[in-house]
């Protein structure tokens, strides 16, 4: 019966990331340095308040956008953090994730043949959806700008087709944000053409040396914002993403929310009002830690002769295999068997990954250690010096 199966569900693959942390899983003595799951514990004022949900049996539905009292403190969690107001009663949705929240944004906008620019390497998160909508994925290189996913780039790959843009930044694999300058001359780029910008800001309470600005700054009427609660308050479990969209495309995604969900977990957000009202800046003392880290694994890098650029947000290094003529596939694998040290192979971050591995420093220091030791190790084995 496999036969019936829709098509277009058989041509997607599980995530490259998910796909090799598997493979590792339960392999004795494996130091893995694969997923983007911060170390720290969700906070504690942020998990009484779930119990307290519990308690006071706060467990059925909500509003479909979710409740009134979180989408006011996410409008507020927003101008005080960058910006751009959202009416909290029409133009914010709270979604299971920023995975749903993009999931119901491309439903949402995308038709068959229209095409999403969107840069390489990537997150793996968005080609399947694209492509379970019709559409069809564009990569725009990035590798030799540094990793930044600027206008100039953006332009030469705008068609009639074009539909959205995806912008995710700071980037999941490279750690690299766009600066205010950066994200006027995209706006002004796509501003009055018939094109959508999808703004995945999962990582802007990780930006480092430079406050994270939203491309909705400067163009608010085209520009979808996705938000979370995953990164910034160790919440991945809790699944609590955040839309802003403008009342005309909120309407028409509430839609497709209510379809897919009906409504985030009550419990879920519950605990995120408290993460975004008292808890408002309660990523700075986990920003501080993941900067000394930072420092610490690109030393150890660089020290080792590796090619890496220094992200400026999130918590990963997109570092160059340094082993010649083999897969960043087979490097990664030969790097369990011999090291017993896990990353993720570039190749999971689209075919311009290839050539790549990451490294996440979401890990305690001792494990950044150790990890760092027995790449070092490797690299003194395996690479002709």
């Amino acid at each position: 019966m496999e036969h019936l199966i829709n098509k277009k569900v058989k041509e997607i693959e599980i995530s490259g990331i998910r796909r090799f942390f598997n493979m590792v899983a339960g392999v004795e003595n494996m130091v893995s340095l694969t997923i983007g799951q911060p170390d720290f514990h969700t906070p504690e004022h942020v998990k009484e308040a779930g119990k307290r949900a519990i308690d006071e049996n706060q467990t059925t539905y909500t509003h479909n956008a979710g409740l009134l009292e979180l989408r006011k403190a996410a409008a507020n969690f927003y101008i005080e953090k960058y910006g751009p107001a959202y009416s909290p009663e029409t133009e914010i949705i709270i979604t299971s994730g920023a995975s749903e929240a993009i999931d119901i944004v491309c439903r949402t906008i995308l038709e068959p043949e229209t095409e999403v620019i969107l840069p390489g390497p990537v997150y793996p998160g968005y080609e399947p959806i694209i492509k379970l909508c019709g559409a069809r994925p564009v990569y725009a290189d990035i590798r030799s700008n540094g990793f930044r996913f600027t206008a100039d780039i953006i332009k030469k790959h705008l068609t009639e087709n074009t539909r959205c843009i995806i912008l995710p930044y700071p980037s999941n694999p490279t750690g690299v944000g766009l600066t205010a300058e950066e994200l006027q001359e995209i706006a002004s780029l796509v501003k009055g053409k018939d094109i959508f910008i999808l703004a995945d800001e999962i990582y802007s309470e990780l930006s480092y040396e430079k406050k994270h600005v939203s491309i909705a700054s400067f163009l608010r009427e085209q520009t979808i914002v996705i938000n979370g609660l995953s990164k910034s308050h160790s919440m991945t479990g809790w699944r609590i993403g955040m839309l802003f969209a403008p009342e005309y495309l909120s309407r028409h995604i509430l839609k497709v929310h209510q379809y897919n969900v009906a409504c985030a977990s009550s419990v879920s957000q519950a605990a995120a009002v408290a993460a975004l009202t008292s808890g408002i800046n309660d990523a700075d003392a986990m920003k501080e830690q993941y900067g000394k880290r930072r420092e610490y694994v690109y030393e150890r890098l660089t020290e080792m002769g590796l090619e890496v650029i220094k992200p400026d947000g999130a918590f990963y290094f997109f570092v160059k295999n340094p082993v010649g003529n083999i897969s960043s596939f087979d490097f990664a694998l030969d790097l369990v068997e011999k090291a017993k040290l896990a990353v993720v192979p570039g190749s999971a971050f689209s075919n311009l990954g290839e050539g790549y591995f990451r490294l996440s420093y979401a890990y305690s220091m001792e494990t950044l250690t150790e990890g760092l030791n027995r790449l070092e190790r490797y690299l003194k084995e395996t690479v002709p010096q």
